[in-house]
């Protein structure tokens, strides 16, 4: 998929993302252009269940389902989200849309948890 495409897909999610969170919009193309190396590997899913439910559910709610803090993640906008829009939001957050970073995480944790929430609608956890 071409760099341009990555980044036309992000802005098109981000449309109806934005009202709630508006972080795609900000997703660079070459960093939406990063692919998910751990992308169906079902190891990877349950380790990113399990880092969800650790640094995420607080916020996103234990089932993903959002909270007042923060979006649904089951929706359609994040599950059709490039991974690399996602790995670069985990990356960097936004203070100013209350996500904060999540840096301190090694890289293939972040890789895991985006494993699952790519997955979210097609395994219930």
């Amino acid at each position: 998929m071409s760099i341009k495409l990555l980044f036309l897909s992000c802005m098109l999610i981000n449309g109806a993302w934005s009202q709630d969170w508006g972080l795609l919009q900000q997703v660079p193309p070459k960093a939406a252009a990063k692919r998910n190396p751990m992308e169906g590997n079902e190891r990877a899913r349950q380790a990113g269940a399990k880092l969800y439910a650790r640094e995420c559910s607080a916020c996103h709610g234990k089932k993903a389902e959002g909270s007042e803090k923060a979006p649904p993640l089951r929706n359609a906008e994040v599950q059709q989200a490039p991974a690399g829009c996602l790995f670069w939001i985990l990356q960097n957050g936004s203070l100013r849309h209350g996500m904060p970073s999540f840096a301190h995480v090694p890289e293939p944790q972040r890789w895991q948890i985006i494993t699952f929430l790519h997955l979210l609608n097609q395994k219930e956890e």
